[in-house]
């Protein structure tokens, strides 16, 4: 993980090759959910929303949705942000307190603090679709010729559908080979590994089931990113 610091201290100040060119250009640093919203027209009522948005007596807000639909009823001056990962209600006035949030989320052990709902891999991606008490649905990708590393799980077992392209299993002892609409299922403490032999990318919807669904609940034998 990259330290917190800025880039003009961890880089800018410290190198010994840069030019500067002046320009005349706008400049926004963004900082924080308003000045967001400040990149987005108002309307008469002093509202700027983003994505698909239903008002009805509301004034002063910032409202943003990445795919839902929100609607707001009689409220004013608030943040409103729905992503993937998180929905953040605000009063516009308090925003700057949102790393309170991350800190509280941090020292609870939320995974928030750490992963997006999409995760980047150097394999490919994979995104939490749900999950609940004992389950937890995934979509991953796996680029053409990359693999994941060798695993197995103590607590949890998996189920395997392929949705397009091509995968190349090992789970315990078998080597199977994939197509779209297979699958196969992975008891808890067997081996495993998904590897993408084809030329486009792979992706499959994983079931996981069990006691305990956490990401550190991998024990890894081989890795290409040297975790083992």
């Amino acid at each position: 993980m990259a330290p917190r610091i800025s880039l003009d201290h961890a880089v800018m100040e410290k190198a010994q090759n840069l030019a500067v060119v002046p320009c005349d250009m706008e400049w926004n640093d963004i900082g924080s959910w308003n000045a967001m919203a400040e990149l987005v027209a108002p309307d008469q009522s002093g509202n700027r929303i983003r994505g698909d948005v239903r008002m009805v007596d509301t004034a002063g807000s910032y409202v943003s949705s990445d795919k839902r639909l929100i609607g707001t009823v009689g409220v004013s001056d608030l943040v409103i942000v729905d992503s993937p990962d998180a929905l953040l209600v605000a009063a516009r006035d308090r925003v700057q307190d949102v790393k309170k949030l991350f800190e509280s989320l941090k020292a609870s052990g939320h995974e928030a603090h750490l992963l997006h709902s999409t995760v980047h891999r150097p394999w490919g991606t994979y995104t939490v679709l749900e999950e609940g008490e004992r389950f937890k649905i995934k979509r991953i990708e796996v680029k053409p010729g990359r693999r994941l590393s060798l695993q197995m799980h103590h607590h949890r077992s998996e189920h395997w559908v392929v949705v397009s392209g091509s995968a190349k299993i090992f789970n315990g002892d078998e080597e199977l080979f994939l197509a779209t609409n297979q699958s196969t299922y992975i008891p808890c403490g067997h081996k495993h590994r998904l590897e993408n032999p084809g030329k486009i990318d792979l992706v499959i919807i994983e079931v996981q089931s069990g006691d305990y669904l956490g990401e550190d609940d991998i024990v890894r034998f081989d890795d290409v990113c040297g975790r083992t």
